[in-house]
């Protein structure tokens, strides 16, 4: 990433490449599985871009190192200065959220870079999903800098500087399409993926309980770990593909949605048994377990889409948290019950 430093009449500054190496890809790729997420960070400081002068941009970024890269690779070509602020490795619009990228940092790094001394303007480029946390008229008076919300996406940088740093409609719009949501989806089943493992062997093993005693039940707990997977599968990735159209607006309503149709389908198809007394209390199991699963899965979205907000997550979670426990257990409880039947 470093390829060389770049003097000026206060300080020397690392220079980046703009171009992504292997390493820098492998990375990303192991950010988008979930792996090591939170220590993936770049040291919090000021960068430079080609070969800058005191008349270069400055643009604004978190530490969080994809954030970074998306930014330098859209930098290609531009002589520009980096300023990356310390968000504890968290993207802009979550460390935003949080305050972890706000007014506090920009004007001490602004100070500890001595950006003043290197360069001649006074402006600094912010990326818009970064203005919740940052009040521009203190950093100004604290500074002396000017802050220019940029767009959203660094794609536009280009396009944003050739418009003499101004931003188009289409640049301050948040587009959650497909593509967006489903570059989310390894990461959380990676995530969970672990404990989803851990009960599916328990369901594994306490598929044997019958009133006989315990008899172990062989591949025929097989079908009880299909369901809780394809219950796991659909709140973690049915519900990001389908997300515009399932009802209602909080996440874990409609994790719950596709939970009740999953289970539906399912005893439609008869993959859950719906014969006797212990069918029927299988199928009440399932039509718990499968919404409070997928509630459970969905809910894991609310910091990433444009559906929601801090207030509303906080307001969501004190009703659908306890709903999602008290359906498990429940759930869980009629499951068991339906072995001695």
């Amino acid at each position: 990433m470093l390829q060389g430093k770049v003097g000026s009449p206060a300080v020397t500054v690392h220079q980046v490449a703009t171009h992504l190496d292997m390493a820098d890809r492998l990375g990303a790729i192991k950010v988008r599985l979930g792996l090591r997420r939170m220590h993936y960070a770049v040291e919090p400081g000021l960068y430079a871009i080609g070969s800058p002068t005191a008349e270069s941009p400055v643009f604004v970024s978190a530490n969080y190192k994809l954030s970074f890269d998306h930014l330098r690779q859209e930098l290609e070509g531009i002589d520009g200065w980096i300023m990356v602020i310390d968000t504890k490795g968290i993207n802009v619009w979550c460390a935003a959220g949080k305050g972890t990228f706000g007014t506090e940092e920009i004007v001490h790094r602004i100070e500890i870079t001595r950006l003043s001394e290197i360069v001649s303007h006074r402006w600094i480029i912010v990326p818009q999903l970064g203005a919740p946390g940052v009040a521009s008229h203190e950093v100004r008076r604290r500074s002396s800098f000017h802050v220019i919300y940029g767009p959203v996406r660094a794609r536009d940088i280009r396009k944003f500087l050739d418009a003499g740093m101004k931003t188009s409609p289409n640049m301050r719009r948040v587009n959650f399409n497909i593509g967006d949501r489903l570059v989310l989806v390894p990461m959380e089943l990676i995530q969970w993926g672990r404990y989803a493992f851990f009960a599916a062997v328990v369901l594994f093993l306490l598929t044997g309980l019958s009133r006989n005693g315990y008899v172990f039940s062989g591949l025929a707990g097989g079908r009880e770990v299909a369901l809780l997977f394809l219950a796991f599968v659909a709140g973690g990735a049915l519900v990001p593909i389908f997300l515009p159209w399932l009802p209602g607006r909080a996440l874990s309503w409609k994790g719950m949605t596709i939970g009740l149709l999953l289970a539906a389908v399912l005893v439609v198809v008869g993959l859950i048994p719906s014969g006797g007394i212990a069918g029927r209390l299988e199928i009440v199991a399932w039509v718990l377990l499968m919404p409070a699963i997928g509630a459970f899965m969905a809910m894991n979205f609310t910091g990433a889409t444009t559906y929601t907000s801090l207030s509303g997550v906080k307001k969501e979670m004190r009703f659908a948290v306890p709903s999602q426990i008290v359906a498990a257990v429940l759930g869980f409880a009629l499951w068991i019950t339906a072995r001695f039947f």
